[in-house]
């Protein structure tokens, strides 16, 4: 199995891998009682009908290794205060993609690199590095696993799905391997979904209960669904969060109708 190595997250890290358990209760925070009433009674249907799935995909985080985190300890989910934001450093991102619309599951949506585990997997950090590798082209040699999050079902799917925190100095050229698979892969840069200019709520119209989930809006893409709820967690859990409009909430087509053509985000980043 997959050695995990918090220890080797840079300082700007420590943040969120100190604070790493308090990641689900921030993914919830946003989500009304009776969404996750549906979301446990179908994880439970998923369970006695043996339909649900694992899954894992890579929350990889690149910066500098040697730059200051700028946080006290603190705040709701043990970060700073809301307002004392130093932030990590600008050099630093995330590794993103687009699916393919040719795609039967989540179409023309962004993600993280991730996929079901194969029976050869050993375990939800071998599956996600091997799905990043096979999606994106990464050198999974040069990144470090830190942690694993607890798993979260998603009912669309019937995926449970495990997310994986990793770092790297710098993991290299990414790019879009299966254009069947990725539209995009792109390591955008972490203040792009800090900014709270970025940040808006969406929902989808063919959800009864109309429930809007935290979203990011990056030229090229819109990160919603389950990807922007993680990442909001993130943000949250790290005190790198900084106050945003939760008010301005969009229908999903129309929120995909703000995403520009063109984009500083190309298949291969840096």
């Amino acid at each position: 199995m997959v050695e995990l190595s918090p220890d080797a997250a840079p300082g700007w890290l420590r943040p969120l891998l100190d604070n790493v358990a308090a990641v689900p209760s921030a993914y919830r925070n946003r989500t009304p009682a009776d969404v996750l009433a549906a979301i446990n009674s179908a994880n439970a249907a998923a369970t006695r009908a043996g339909t649900k799935r694992d899954a894992a995909v890579l929350v990889l985080f690149s910066g500098p290794a040697d730059a200051p985190s700028g946080y006290p300890p603190r705040g709701d989910f043990g970060g700073p205060p809301r307002g004392d934001f130093g932030g990590p450093p600008p050099e630093t991102d995330l590794l993103v993609t687009v699916r393919a619309s040719s795609l039967r599951n989540h179409s023309g949506q962004a993600a993280f690199p991730g996929g079901v585990s194969d029976p050869e997997d050993d375990g939800p950090v071998a599956t996600a590095l091997r799905e990043a590798r096979e999606e994106t082209g990464v050198d999974t040699t040069r990144l470090t696993p830190l942690a694993v999050l607890d798993r979260m079902f998603i009912p669309p799917t019937g995926f449970h799905v495990v997310p994986v925190l990793a770092y790297s100095p710098d993991p290299g050229p990414v790019r879009v391997v299966d254009p069947a698979e990725a539209a995009i892969v792109a390591r955008v840069p972490l203040r792009a979904f800090i900014n709270p200019e970025n940040r808006l709520m969406v929902y989808r119209q063919a959800n009864t209960s109309r429930f809007a989930g935290p979203a990011f809006l990056l030229n090229q893409m819109l990160v919603w669904g389950f990807t922007g709820q993680v990442i909001s967690a993130l943000l949250d859990v790290a005190g790198w969060a900084q106050p945003w409009n939760t008010d301005d909430v969009r229908e999903l087509e129309e929120a995909m109708a703000l995403v520009s053509s063109p984009s500083q985000y190309g298949e291969a980043q840096r």
